[in-house]
């Protein structure tokens, strides 16, 4: 069959929509809270979990980027003073600085509380643990070799 049909595509859609849905909502409570953008707080919070420092190419393999798109946007974030980059053997090295370390936990209680109110309270405890279960099946699903 090379379509999907009406049940699955309904299905894909609503999956698509219902995360980007609650990313969005979380992202807009974090900004308006905090002014940090949601790039910004994933950089944040993943420096500030790994002993404030990171080499770069780590980073943009956490966050799921190419390398060329978190150096522009490391840019931005040290010319606001939140980060600091430094050349280290084969590569770079980013730092939290103090003041990146302080927005980071100043936003960490709005993401909790951000999270809770557009996902974790509207699904219960429940459904939660049924859909962790299916997104961690799907998380170790291996492409199939060509």
């Amino acid at each position: 069959m090379d379509r999907l049909a009406g049940d699955e595509l309904e299905f894909w859609h609503a999956f698509k929509h219902a995360a980007e849905s609650v990313r969005a909502r979380v992202a807009e409570d974090i900004v308006a809270a905090t002014g940090l953008s949601d790039p910004d707080f994933g950089v944040l919070t993943r420096l500030a979990d790994h002993a404030g420092r990171l080499r770069q190419n780590q980073l943009a393999e956490s966050m799921g980027w190419h390398r060329s798109r978190l150096s522009h946007h490391l840019t931005r974030m040290e010319q606001r003073g939140l980060v600091e980059r430094q050349p280290v053997d084969d590569g770079v090295e980013v730092l939290l600085t103090e003041f990146g370390r302080a927005e980071a936990e100043r936003a960490r209680p709005v993401h909790a509380a951000a999270v809770r109110e557009h996902l974790l309270e509207p699904l219960g405890e429940n459904d939660v643990a049924t859909v962790k279960a299916a997104l961690d099946r799907l998380r170790t699903v291996k492409k199939p070799r060509d």
